[in-house]
């Protein structure tokens, strides 16, 4: 017998404050000889743990989040509060989380676990619960028209964050963008939601690696020195590990990540829709070109997001190394200071 549809909650849609929309921003192919590849954080929200900025690899990369930044409301806590363990209880996991009590991936898993509602019916409730910053369609397709390959890295389930780019901006746009992030297992009546980690960890999805497995496969270093910009764009504390690694950041106004930004005087963008973000983003591309001619390193260069970048070319190295903080050179060319090279020097011994 097939199983019953179970009929939707009824659902509390969260307000969402209407931002008075500035003139449309221009649509042109910027021209830039930088390039730029986008990567965005899909991540259900939930409190950070203890910040380790990790050990990835540096494109002409946007990094852009997903729930509280595409999206105004967080795709698992609709499905979870509707159909699983409820607000009340969503919210003791999330403490469990903040205190370092329980591991991100075990209480991901029994959130998931206390869903029991086939996946076309949950998804019905997030589409009705749902609002898409009005801006980033017309944003996604100014990175396609400008060849910028736009590409999710989540810590959410593939499945639920594809369905919900299909419907908001259409399959054939979504089709353009890759999703990074676990899979699941989930059975046709719904009574069972199994996240399949992508890697053995804590977090179950080892961010940092799949960059620099995305990195390896794109070759994006250049044999000429040039070096890409990273852009990330986020709105919570949890997007810092990846923001600090930018060399340009754009931080949601009014949300959490911008006071962070404040309190702790660390440089970014604030902005209202993706319209603010491309009118920057454009603007930053033509400043590198006059500035760069799009050569060597980015007008807008942050040293310590040196993980990010794989330098091929040797005469790259000198330059941005002597940027580097010491300690981090060895990781991002261990073929360069990890032993003697002809007259190339030794790492330094720490505390050298």
């Amino acid at each position: 017998m097939a199983p019953s549809a179970v009929p939707p909650p009824a659902v509390e849609v969260k307000e969402v404050k209407t931002i008075q929309s500035k003139s449309p921003p221009p649509e042109k192919d910027l021209g830039t000889k930088r390039k730029i590849i986008c990567f965005s954080g899909m991540l259900p929200r939930s409190p950070p743990r203890p910040l380790i900025p990790p050990r990835s690899c540096k494109t002409n990369a946007l990094r852009i989040d997903f729930d509280g930044t595409i999206f105004m409301q967080d795709t698992g806590h609709i499905l979870f509060n509707n159909f699983g363990c409820g607000s009340e209880q969503r919210a003791l996991y999330e403490k469990q989380i903040a205190s370092g009590e329980r591991a991100f991936r075990d209480v991901s898993e029994e959130m998931w676990g206390s869903l029991n509602v086939p996946f076309d019916d949950g998804f019905e409730v997030m589409k009705e619960a749902l609002v898409i910053d009005k801006d980033f369609k017309a944003f996604h397709n100014f990175c396609l028209n400008n060849r910028i390959p736009f590409n999710v890295i989540s810590a959410g389930l593939r499945p639920v964050l594809k369905r919900v780019l299909d419907h908001f901006i259409g399959e054939e746009a979504a089709a353009n963008i890759d999703i990074v992030a676990n899979d699941a297992e989930i059975s046709p009546d719904g009574s069972t939601w199994k996240p399949v980690w992508r890697h053995d960890t804590e977090l179950g999805h080892d961010k940092a690696l799949s960059i620099t497995q995305y990195r390896e496969k794109a070759q994006i270093n250049d044999d000429d020195g040039t070096i890409p910009m990273i852009i990330f764009i986020g709105d919570g504390v949890s997007d810092l590990p990846a923001a600090r690694q930018a060399d340009v950041l754009f931080a949601r106004r009014g949300l959490k990540l911008e006071n962070y930004c404040i309190e702790n005087k660390i440089s970014y963008i604030p902005f209202d829709t993706f319209a603010d973000v491309q009118r920057e983003v454009i603007k930053i591309a033509e400043t590198d070109e006059q500035k760069t001619k799009g050569e060597g390193l980015p007008s807008r260069f942050n040293p310590r997001a040196n993980m990010w970048r794989r330098i091929s070319s040797r005469k790259a190295v000198p330059t941005v190394a002597s940027m580097t903080p010491r300690d981090e050179r060895m990781f991002v060319w261990p073929e360069h200071f990890s032993e003697v090279k002809g007259n190339q020097a030794n790492v330094e011994p720490a505390g050298a």
